[in-house]
């Protein structure tokens, strides 16, 4: 019994000690992962900047038409052409739609007078579309009456083709400018994938979708310039329409003028 004593005696101490030891291993494990937690934070913690930026950026319109390439000056200048047209244009048509209101009455007057001379100075001074197609009218009495109102309409013809004057223009940017902006989108979106292509195994979708917002620039220039001149155009010839329309009335007024006399 004794002797049992003795040797359990020894293995409890040894027990103990393997135990403390196991303790030990634990403790140390689970300090050198704080440590490791708290390092990776740190690094985590220096690294990241103060004030992240946002991934996604606002553009400036300067800064879209700068990315759009050199494409992005024959679209400008289309633009600006475009505008001055317009607006020159607009100007003209309305000087050409005064209307003098005693002018029909003062020719008539004249006429009824035998006084041709006085009609054809009152047409020259008054200087707008519908009097010079009734000085044309005035310089032709005693002709035939188709001939009068053929040479009145001849004028009239003249005179709406100058108030038409850049209109080709405006027509061809309307259709033009588009095609630009597709010819930059279809150059950029290549040399996109060209990029894609030549960065290899380095490769990413930032290549790309860089490359083809800058692509698209283009075509987002092309049609602002071409929906403009295409407004410019059908505001303008709506214009000229209701102008013509007065000149049209202006004609049947004078050709009735002169039937009155053979009443």
């Amino acid at each position: 019994m004794s002797t049992l004593n003795m040797i359990l005696a020894q293995v409890t101490p040894a027990d103990t000690m393997v135990q403390q030891a196991t303790d030990t291993l634990q403790q140390a494990i689970d300090t050198a992962a704080q440590v490791v937690t708290d390092s990776a934070a740190a690094i985590a913690a220096a690294t990241a900047p103060a004030n992240p930026e946002p991934i996604v950026k606002e553009l400036s319109v300067w800064d879209l038409t700068m990315a759009g390439g050199w494409l992005m000056i024959p679209l400008a200048l289309l633009a600006i052409v475009s505008i001055y047209i317009f607006f020159e244009r607009l100007f003209a048509i309305n000087r050409a739609n005064r209307q003098d209101n005693s002018f029909m009455d003062r020719i008539k007057e004249y006429i009824h007078r035998g006084e041709v001379d006085q009609a054809l100075k009152l047409c020259q001074d008054t200087n707008t579309p519908y009097s010079r197609m009734i000085e044309k009218g005035v310089s032709r009495i005693g002709r035939p009456m188709n001939d009068v109102l053929v040479s009145i309409e001849n004028v009239g013809n003249m005179e709406v083709a100058k108030l038409e004057k850049g209109f080709n223009w405006l027509a061809t940017t309307a259709a033009g400018a588009p095609m630009i902006g597709f010819l930059g989108t279809v150059i950029g979106m290549v040399q996109a994938f060209f990029q894609l292509a030549s960065a290899g195994n380095n490769s990413n979708v930032t290549i790309l979708a860089s490359g083809i917002y800058q692509a698209l620039v283009t075509t987002v220039g092309g049609l602002i310039v071409g929906i403009v001149a295409l407004f410019a155009y059908n505001y303008l010839t709506s214009r000229v329409n209701k102008v013509m329309n007065k000149l049209e009335g202006k004609t049947m007024e004078f050709m009735d003028l002169l039937n009155e006399p053979a009443k």
